[in-house]
């Protein structure tokens, strides 16, 4: 006959996160604790075609304005409490005017502050973790991160001086190559074909048609009421744009070979316009605090930041950045692929999809489920908080809770997050 103790002991063992199918690091990350930064509130604008999207005639500033009063009316948070906004942005110039000005005009008083945070592709993911390390520093109580790009406004972001400069530098010119460039490398170093790239674009494709026929992504999106401009006529109308524009119904990797090569001048010319991320205006954005300051103030917690990390790799094969950032993040939690149950991973370019499922050996599943850039395109500030909206959403649909969101990085990088939903 055993005893107390043994059959407490059997009891415990019984009722522990091992036990019930629940590894002991993902256990402790769903654990909730006063001082975790969490989200209580998050929303994104549509994703428009750049040039031809309803946001096209959008600036930065009043895409900022429009996201930025719609977090402040919508979360019901004391503007006053807000102490720090951090912009991701790569291309406006003199954004860091336009981020505290855009701030101050949505009706946020003089007293909150405002930054710019760039890195490249990874700024929206950067922005959350420069406000989440000043909550946990007790440098700010509460903030809002924000991804926001126009493509179409600043379609250059000043990349011909740029590139001019970079040319004449014997070091530099070396490394650094045009993104396309990146792509062909990356297919010519791993051997993936031109049927791989588009088979994985078509996927994109056709999950985010899925998703947006099913109504999935009006969860994520804010509608935005701007002003379009006709180019032939050149009037100019009121509209409200609801709704990503990008997605291609229809589309198949049979339609997506008759594409032409979109840089023939590298091998293997395995990169088209249609298996590649589109260039689009949009922007994203997050309120975060303290669990006890958000139940303090009776503000929802919709999900928890718990980390993130960046790589830096070859920049001739910057695509593969995912690959390392994803393990490293994983590894400073102690949690594996199958702790996570879904990989938001951004769509570049498919030889960096390709790449990175093969590579990491994820359940494709569990990879970009409504979509990825390539189908809804990929404003280059504000991906790294989009992702993060788009894949808590998905978790609270599928009654899930761990998102891991990775992108490669101009230059050679990578950057990682992990994010719980507390739906």
């Amino acid at each position: 006959m055993s005893s107390p103790q043994q059959r407490l002991s059997s009891i415990t063992k019984q009722l522990s996160p091992a036990s019930a199918g629940v590894s002991v690091a993902r256990a402790n990350i769903l654990a909730k604790n006063p001082d975790d930064v969490v989200i209580t509130y998050l929303a994104r604008t549509p994703l428009t075609k750049a040039r031809k999207g309803g946001l096209k005639d959008t600036s930065v500033d009043n895409l900022l304005i429009s996201l930025l009063t719609a977090v402040r009316e919508n979360s019901k948070i004391e503007p006053s409490l807000v102490e720090d906004v951090s912009v991701g942005n790569c291309l406006a110039p003199g954004a860091t005017y336009l981020a505290r000005s855009a701030v101050l005009a949505a009706g946020f008083p003089v007293t909150t502050a405002a930054s710019v945070s760039n890195r490249f592709c990874s700024s929206g993911l950067l922005a959350i973790q420069n406000i989440a390390n000043q909550i946990i520093a007790g440098s700010i109580d509460i903030g809002i991160a924000v991804g926001a790009e126009s493509m179409s406004t600043n379609a250059d972001g000043g990349a011909p001086e740029m590139a001019e400069r970079i040319n004449k530098h014997p070091i530099a010119s070396q490394n650094y190559m045009p993104m396309g460039h990146t792509s062909e490398n990356v297919a010519a170093q791993f051997g993936i074909t031109r049927e791989q790239h588009d088979q994985f674009a078509a996927k994109s494709f056709q999950k985010a048609e899925r998703a947006q026929k099913a109504g999935w992504l009006k969860d994520e999106i804010i509608p935005i009421k701007t002003q379009i401009k006709d180019p032939k006529t050149g009037e100019v109308k009121d509209v409200v744009v609801d709704r990503d524009d990008g997605i291609r119904y229809g589309t198949t990797p049979e339609s997506l070979s008759k594409v032409r090569a979109a840089f023939p001048q590298w091998q293997p010319s395995a990169t088209t316009g249609g298996n590649a991320s589109q260039i689009t205006d949009g922007a994203a954005a997050l309120l975060l605090m303290k669990r006890s300051q958000a139940q303090k103030l009776g503000q929802p917690i919709i999900g928890k930041f718990c980390g993130a990390t960046v790589a830096g790799l070859e920049p001739r094969i910057m695509g593969i950045g995912p690959t390392l950032a994803i393990p490293k993040i994983l590894g400073k939690f102690g949690l594996t692929k199958d702790d996570v149950d879904i990989f938001e991973i951004n769509e570049a370019f498919a030889s960096m999809g390709v790449y990175c499922v093969s590579k990491l050996e994820l359940d494709e599943a569990k990879v970009n489920p409504r979509g990825g850039a390539i189908a809804f395109g990929h404003p280059l500030g504000a991906t790294g908080a989009r992702q993060v909206v788009t894949a808590l959403s998905e978790l609270r649909r599928r009654d899930e809770r761990v998102a891991v969101t990775s992108m490669c990085v101009g230059t050679g990088m990578g950057m990682a997050g992990i994010f719980v939903s507390e739906h």
